[in-house]
């Protein structure tokens, strides 16, 4: 997934292990992307590699408007933002006590 939306040129990629600290899932990835088109792009060619790559069928909200995207695949959640809305809801800061990992 981290290859994924690097590949689509999102920015600023966070995982973060959510292992023993949720049951929703294991891992969390946020990342931006520049403007609604591009974070609506990097969303959908996501859900399209999950399905052709892994067979997941991952769901997905907030496609239409662009300024955030959710896609749920299981044991890993995707959070896709435009970066003022990213900043706004500070999900890193929410769950980051030193266990993530920054990326490109």
């Amino acid at each position: 997934m981290l290859a994924s939306v690097d590949d689509d040129k999102a920015e600023e990629i966070v995982q973060i292990d959510l292992r023993g600290r949720s049951d929703v899932a294991d891992y969390m990835v946020i990342c931006s992307g520049r403007s609604s088109r591009q974070v609506a792009s990097i969303s959908e060619k996501l859900a399209d590699r999950l399905k052709e790559q892994f067979h997941l069928s991952a769901r997905m909200e907030g496609k239409e408007t662009g300024d955030w995207v959710l896609i749920d695949a299981g044991d890993v959640i995707v959070h896709v933002f435009r970066p003022e809305v990213r900043e706004f809801y500070d999900l890193e800061k929410m769950w980051l006590p030193g266990s993530a990992h920054r990326g490109a």
